[in-house]
């Protein structure tokens, strides 16, 4: 139960364990201080242990909750079966309110998706994750790719798809962080997670200097592994399968559990994958 601090989340394994602590006889005080000695942050033991036990925290316990941010949306009034990304019709497959979910088909073309990983594959090196103690990276267990990134803007391709991305979210280019490019083996995964910078994090106020918070997330699936691989949304139990050319954009209008974004890669189980991730920020990211 000892946690990572670059990647605390309330996982369905978080509450499962506190469940089992409540029904052992221990008193929630207590569960959140063996939280506490774990390594568990206080706002992300409080909310574990809310939602879990279903339990109301004193007001002045409660961790508090980040105002609303305005969020990149797709053009989705009246329902509607294409898109207009400039220079490629994209197909809505799929769209959920809460947590806002929507799948697109037909974003990216073979061709796209063939030159992304050759110019990605001989720059790839073990996938790191934000480290929000220091504001750097570091390598995580939890994730276990090999990736690489793209300035923006770094080549026409790149910055094609860019530009079709910042139309069909109505999003500022400018407001995205360069293209990530991952690969993934099999038994590579990525275990459920949230994209935001945890705020009681003390590296997080540098990275918010550049561009503010994240506020949505695209990953584009570049090729199909046999078997395995989806994206996955455990608190709402959705998983999407990894279709190339397709994609799967999620929002998040501030940095809590409350957006139900926990989401993670299932593992592969045959062939490989390889994705393309965009992360959308508040504000311009230089």
């Amino acid at each position: 139960m000892t946690a990572h601090l670059a990647s605390q989340a309330v996982t369905h394994e978080l509450r499962q364990w506190i469940l089992e602590q409540s029904q052992a006889g221990h008193a929630p005080q207590a569960v959140l201080e063996a939280m506490r000695a774990a390594g568990w942050s206080d706002a992300v033991a409080r909310e574990a242990l809310a939602s879990a036990l279903q339990v109301q925290m004193p007001q002045d316990e409660r961790p508090a909750v980040p105002a609303r941010v305005p969020l990149p949306e797709p053009e989705l009034t009246g329902a509607p079966l294409y898109l207009d990304a400039g220079d490629r019709k994209v197909h809505v497959l799929q769209a959920m309110v809460s947590p806002r979910i929507v799948v697109f088909g037909n974003l990216l073309s073979d061709e796209e998706c063939d030159q992304m990983i050759a110019l990605a594959r001989p720059r790839l090196a073990r996938s790191l994750t934000v480290a929000t103690q220091t504001g750097g990276e570091e390598v995580n267990a939890d994730r276990t790719s090999n990736g690489m990134f793209f300035q923006r803007g770094e080549t026409e391709l790149v910055a094609r798809i860019e530009a079709r991305l910042a139309r069909l979210l109505n999003w500022p280019m400018e407001n995205g962080e360069g293209l990530q490019i991952l690969h993934y083996l099999p038994g590579a995964q990525y275990k459920p997670h949230y994209d935001y910078f945890e705020p009681s994090e003390p590296g997080t106020p540098s990275i918010l200097r550049r561009g503010g918070q994240r506020v949505a997330t695209i990953v584009m699936y570049l090729s199909e592994p046999e078997r395995g691989g989806g994206t996955t949304f455990p608190d709402v139990q959705l998983e999407i399968a990894p279709k190339r050319g397709n994609a799967v954009f999620f929002s998040y209008d501030r940095p809590h559990p409350a957006t139900r974004t926990l989401h993670g890669g299932a593992p592969v189980l045959a062939g490989e994958k390889w994705i393309a991730t965009k992360w959308l920020r508040q504000q311009r990211f230089d």
